[in-house]
């Protein structure tokens, strides 16, 4: 109970003493570097600001998010950051983890703190070094069309199939995801072919693909394709004849 006192008084020591969070008192400072300490201990989900007014909160936010930024708790320095609202410090933790090549995560930085620019320079630079998963995350998340195209010819040329399905299904583009499930087809990558053929809703391309499965006696991927095409008959046939196959 103490300590809860302790915490109350001087947070509201900052209420009183703290006009805009660029003006905060060293004697508020002082005294805040007291309690810190705990409140990091806590965690943000354990800590209850909603008592003080804004100022108050945003000044105690960023002072913790900084905090935990210094210890390298970055996931704890983002959610401080986030609840202040810091796009700026956000954008620089991105550059903390971009630093240190954990690029998925700088993305969700930059796309929290709304920061395009950063967005379409890292998402450049993972294309050209061949982190196309981190590329495609990155155009995603500012809906670059032109550029999440590139990346899924990229994709298809290098036969990454999974990444060139989620672009093409991303940028809402049938043609291509059909281009996809021919080519899977080919070089016998029929669950990624069934895929592509789903999401484009090609029902012709999903019975010729049950048919390529049932010749080869896959029986649950054929029933798969054929009930996705609406071909009951092939989906009756399969039952009456291979049901007992279908796992």
């Amino acid at each position: 109970m103490g300590e809860e006192l302790l915490i109350r008084k001087v947070v509201s020591d900052l209420v009183e003493q703290t006009n805009e969070v660029s003006q905060a008192t060293s004697s508020t400072a002082d005294n805040f570097k007291r309690i810190l300490p705990t409140l990091l201990e806590r965690g943000l989900d354990n800590i209850n600001l909603s008592m003080f007014n804004e100022i108050t909160r945003r000044h105690v936010l960023n002072v913790l998010g900084e905090e935990y930024q210094r210890k390298g708790k970055l996931t704890e320095a983002v959610k401080a950051f986030i609840l202040a609202g810091n796009k700026p410090k956000l954008t620089e933790i991105g550059e903390d983890y971009e630093r240190v090549g954990l690029f998925g995560n700088a993305v969700d930085c930059y796309n929290l703190a709304d920061n395009h620019a950063k967005l379409l320079k890292l998402g450049n630079k993972c294309l050209e070094d061949g982190r196309l998963g981190d590329a495609i995350k990155a155009f995603r998340a500012i809906n670059n069309v032109e550029r999440l195209a590139k990346v899924g010819e990229d994709c298809l040329a290098r036969g990454k199939w999974d990444y060139a399905i989620e672009v093409f299904a991303a940028t809402k583009n049938p043609a291509k995801l059909v281009l996809v499930g021919d080519r899977c087809v080919q070089e016998h990558q029929l669950g990624y072919a069934l895929k592509a053929y789903e999401l484009a809703k090609d029902k012709d391309k999903l019975s010729a693909l049950g048919d390529v499965c049932l010749r080869e006696n896959l029986f649950t991927t054929a029933m798969q394709a054929y009930t996705l095409a609406g071909n009951e008959m092939m989906v009756q046939f399969i039952n009456e004849n291979f049901g007992h196959k279908i796992g």
